[in-house]
């Protein structure tokens, strides 16, 4: 299997080099594409594409792994996954992983996240993929957020097509991860965004803790208590009634938020929707 790597903190990321490295330990082949900048907050942009201008790209080495394909693309994480999904760089990817991020993306914050863009950009294209990112401490565990992306990456390979999973990795040694739980996305993560100040040149805005007690089945509230957490995402669909009208109700059985993750656990299918539910405004 061809996976494509990329984030939005940039090719010149320790999370990416990290992630590169543990990916090209695999069977699989392994290519890298970032952007040659931090595009955190990016989304699923494009950027400024205009006719007849050419992207800048550059080959470049990921240290301590010489022989992994790498580039670095003058555009945002999804740009990359586009680029690449067309054929820019060699025969498209079969799987998508993006990250490590540089601290977490959890709650319904994650729309704005580079990380998680580039994985449902892919989704769209129809491949699957998995965003990764470990929670900010004094000292970065992007070794354990490899090694837990790792443990995962057989359930994502063996997953519906256009399966986007989303890992969120506590920062701890892989020893003291208590373990991996299904998770829904609370509705506020670890930070969000205020404004500081204003005057008539500019805004600032900051980014301040959020102070909110996530319910312990939430991706943010499973992290907060040393597990780290799975969630599957959909990107655009359609909101429709649940059940439709003639359909027989469909459960998911013991995967539900809260529960540890089990090898008998199956990736529900992103283009069946039945599956789909109308989101959950209560919070």
């Amino acid at each position: 299997m061809r996976i494509l790597v990329t984030n939005d903190d940039g090719i010149e990321s320790e999370g990416i080099h990290v992630l590169a490295r543990a990916l090209a330990s695999t069977e699989h082949e392994v290519v890298v594409v970032a952007p040659d900048r931090n595009w955190s907050g990016a989304g699923a942009a494009l950027g400024d594409l205009e006719p007849g201008r050419a992207l800048d790209v550059a080959r470049v080495e990921i240290p301590g792994a010489p022989a992994v394909e790498a580039y670095a693309l003058a555009g945002p994480p999804a740009l990359t996954v586009v680029a690449s999904r067309l054929g820019a760089f060699g025969a498209p990817a079969d799987l998508v992983v993006s990250g490590i991020n540089a601290g977490l993306n959890t709650g319904r914050s994650i729309l704005h996240s580079g990380t998680v863009g580039a994985v449902l950009t892919g989704q769209g294209f129809g491949v699957s993929g998995l965003a990764v990112s470990v929670a900010s401490s004094s000292l970065w565990h992007w070794d354990t957020a490899a090694q837990v992306a790792l443990e995962v990456l057989p359930l994502v390979i063996s997953a519906p097509p256009r399966s986007a999973l989303n890992l969120n990795v506590p920062a701890r040694p892989r020893s003291e991860v208590a373990g991996i739980r299904w998770a829904r996305i609370a509705p506020f993560g670890a930070v969000r965004a205020q404004v500081g100040s204003t005057s008539a040149t500019h805004v600032d805005v900051v980014l301040q803790a959020t102070g909110y007690e996530p319910a312990p089945d939430t991706d943010q509230g499973c992290v907060d208590r040393g597990y780290a957490a799975l969630t599957t995402l959909v990107g655009v669909v359609e909101a429709w009634p649940d059940p439709l009208p003639g359909d027989e109700p469909s459960y998911a059985g013991s995967l539900v938020p809260g529960a540890d993750l089990h090898e008998v656990h199956e990736v529900p299918d992103a283009t069946d929707h039945r599956l789909l539910r109308r989101p959950h405004l209560g919070d």
